[in-house]
């Protein structure tokens, strides 16, 4: 099913498959391999995992659905889809701002997400330096004390100038692609690299099965307690799913705009939307088996990926292969997200200043090249610069705390609160109607909960990521 020229002949995907693993390449990124699976664990196992799937459903779904049929409307960058749809609409063309936040935060957040793309780079070269030196079969760091591999990350994020480089190596990967275009560059990577994260994810989950503590692992994120499930863990459920579909970017505007007429986007939106739940809930049975088989704890954050499962290598059999090809899945999926992220500021500047793509590309890249290298250096020489914290919010914070802080909790929630107001209250219903894929009660159930459920709830992700002691947190 060829797709290449979309209705307005701009460039696009060559196939409906080719939409789908771009659109779940762009979802899938680090939060889904690390927070979800640690949330889960300590928030009370299955009442939280049932809790969250509820909530891609019943929210994050609604709103992504939203967002693809602004783009695919529009076949323009965000900004442009989103004046469109007003203009046909008969509404107020401002509209288009909704979309101008979500470029903005797409911009800062490829600005830090690059600079942590980069220290998985840096794992892959200790991993396959070490591999080298143990062969095939053995444990990761042979003979070297465990506090040596944990400081291997404190070491590397305090230096300068191997954290500037680093962020700028995955920064121009990411525009290698993104300059070749929808069709010759982005969806190379979504074809190829995301069926071998896929095979990666599979081989390292079975690998666990076999080795791994598996039993521990099920009651560790499957055992259901209820009694554990309080608001605020119903909020970092809500959360868990808003971000992990990486919704309120404008990414999937941007991406919807390159999808032919003749694509169901409710279908499409279900599958990458469960693909995406997928790999959340298989990256929980991939990690903490070979965790818990290494009698460790299982720490949330980057302190997980980058210094519990490396110790864990230590104690298993071909543990500097496991981690070699566990960091080299991580870059694929971190990739596949910044060039999603590299795409939506790229082809706004493309549309609204008609440059070619090499150069609008490039212009985006040497933006969030100066920005990253601030990110990058926030962890060493930096780290006593606190761009806003006079707020009480970004109090102590470094730049890339406060670009993910100031983007999680405040630009991207917005962005996606007047997104599912834009589609529910403002847009013409025979207009959303034409695009959404829905009919009967699916489409009624679907008109529910963006306009009223949606709203609500990303209201409340909102409130308490701007003034977390409502809930009585810290």
């Amino acid at each position: 099913m060829a797709l290449t020229q979309s209705g307005s002949g701009r460039d696009g995907w060559s196939s409906r498959t080719a939409f789908i693993l771009a659109a779940i390449g762009s979802a899938v990124g680090l939060g889904n391999l690390v927070r979800f699976p640690a949330e889960a664990g300590a928030n009370g196992g299955g009442a939280f995992v049932l809790f969250y799937i509820l909530c891609i459903v019943l929210i994050g779904l609604p709103v992504l659905l939203s967002e693809t049929l602004i783009g695919r409307h529009g076949q323009a960058a965000a900004p442009e889809s989103f004046r469109k749809v007003a203009e046909q609409s008969g509404k107020s063309t401002a509209w288009e701002h909704v979309a101008s936040l979500g470029v903005f935060s797409a911009f800062l957040v490829l600005s830090f997400y690059c600079v942590l793309g980069g220290w998985v780079l840096y794992y892959i070269g200790i991993f396959a330096a070490d591999l080298v030196s143990t062969g095939l079969t053995g444990p990761a760091f042979q003979g070297v004390p465990f506090a040596e591999v944990e400081a291997l990350f404190p070491a590397m994020i305090a230096n300068g100038p191997v954290t500037v480089a680093l962020n700028m190596a995955f920064l121009i990967i990411t525009l290698a692609f993104v300059a070749r275009g929808v069709s010759g560059g982005i969806e190379k990577v979504a074809v190829y690299l995301m069926p071998t994260f896929f095979v990666l994810l599979i081989a390292i989950t079975i690998y666990g099965f076999f080795g791994g503590a598996v039993a521990e692992t099920f009651a560790y994120l499957f055992t259901f307690e209820p009694e554990k499930l309080t608001g605020e863990v119903m909020l970092a459920a809500v959360g868990q799913a808003f971000f992990s579909l990486s919704l309120g970017v404008a990414g999937m505007v941007t991406y919807g705009a390159y999808v032919g007429r003749n694509v169901n986007l409710a279908g499409t939106s279900a599958i990458i939307a469960g693909a995406d739940t997928a790999v959340a809930l298989i990256a929980g049975l991939c990690i903490f088996p070979i965790v818990f088989a290494a009698g460790l704890e299982p720490n949330g954050g980057l302190g997980l990926m980058f210094q519990t499962l490396p110790h864990a290598f230590q104690e298993i059999p071909f543990g500097s292969l496991i981690g070699l090809a566990f960091f080299i899945m991580v870059a694929f999926a971190a990739l596949t997200s910044s060039v999603a992220l590299m795409e939506v500021p790229s082809a706004w500047v493309i549309d609204r200043f008609k440059l070619h793509r090499p150069l609008a590309v490039g212009i985006v890249t040497a933006g969030a090249a100066v920005l990253g290298t601030l990110s990058a250096l926030s962890t060493g020489m930096l780290s006593d610069f606190h761009p806003l914290g006079f707020l009480p919010l970004f109090e102590e914070m470094g730049v890339l705390d406060t670009l993910d802080t100031f983007t999680s909790k405040i630009t991207m929630p917005i962005g996606a609160l007047l997104t599912s107001i834009f589609v529910g209250w403002v847009a013409n219903k025979r207009l959303v109607d034409s695009e959404n894929g829905l009919s009967g009660g699916l489409h009624v159930f679907w008109r529910f909960l963006v306009c009223w459920l949606c709203p609500l709830a990303l209201t409340a992700i909102l409130i308490v990521g701007i003034f977390p002691g409502v809930l009585g947190g810290e």
